[in-house]
């Protein structure tokens, strides 16, 4: 898996694996496309399940599943769970599954020592923030838009001030994606998260320059971990 091995090597802590779905309403278009293409090849739940537990078995950084709530509904909340933790990945991130929907889902990953990652967004009450807070564990995955991945993000005042309340209302590390894309981004998030995630930029750089070009985008981003 020459990308993999990129990322790896680049120094990634972290990766997604998302499980391709036909209607991804949280990503934009290059991500969009990328769940697109993947079906009409062929991609499938069980194929997607097979690949993750290689690259938990090959790589010693924690992955995490992406998806959309019909892929966990339809494969059995339970055994979805039993599934991720028994090919040894750490949890998983489902955007379109609200609190009020998920407690079957967030039980079966809480009894399978998994990290359901939670999300909060700028519109996100200071009340909500403290009911999402109390059912999440690994990370909490802070929104830094409204909208969906991959479009240009507004790093100002304003995200400073929406990720002290989350900062105040979590007692896990922050995640903050949606629109990073370069070292500049990376540099404004000290001391207001712990994670980037960077998903559509890292796909522009693989469709525009080839996989080799991965290692360096990541190492110009993370020059202490080359």
């Amino acid at each position: 898996m020459p990308w993999s091995r990129q990322m790896v090597a680049a120094g990634v802590d972290m990766m997604e694996l998302q499980i391709p779905f036909s209607e991804p309403m949280a990503d934009g278009p290059v991500i969009l496309r990328a769940n697109q293409t993947a079906l009409e090849r062929g991609a499938t739940v069980k194929k997607c399940l097979t690949f993750a537990k290689d690259m938990a078995a090959r790589y010693p950084i924690p992955f995490l599943f992406m998806t959309y709530a019909n892929i966990p509904y339809r494969y059995g909340m339970a055994a979805f769970a039993r599934k991720t933790a028994d090919i040894g990945l750490h949890g998983a991130i489902v955007p379109d599954l609200p609190l009020e929907e998920g407690a079957d889902y967030i039980q079966a990953m809480h009894d399978n020592h998994l990290s359901a990652i939670q999300i909060f967004s700028p519109n996100t009450s200071d009340a909500r923030m403290a009911q999402i807070a109390d059912a999440s564990s690994g990370f909490i995955y802070c929104l830094a838009r409204k909208g969906v991945t991959g479009a240009d993000t507004d790093f100002s005042t304003d995200l400073s001030q929406y990720l002290k309340r989350c900062r105040k209302a979590a007692c896990v590390p922050l995640a903050v994606g949606f629109g990073i894309k370069d070292r500049t981004d990376l540099d404004y998030l000290q001391g207001k998260a712990d994670i980037a995630v960077i998903g559509s930029q890292t796909i522009r750089v693989m469709e525009d320059h080839g996989v080799n070009a991965v290692r360096e985008f990541i190492q110009d981003l993370f020059p202490v971990a080359a």
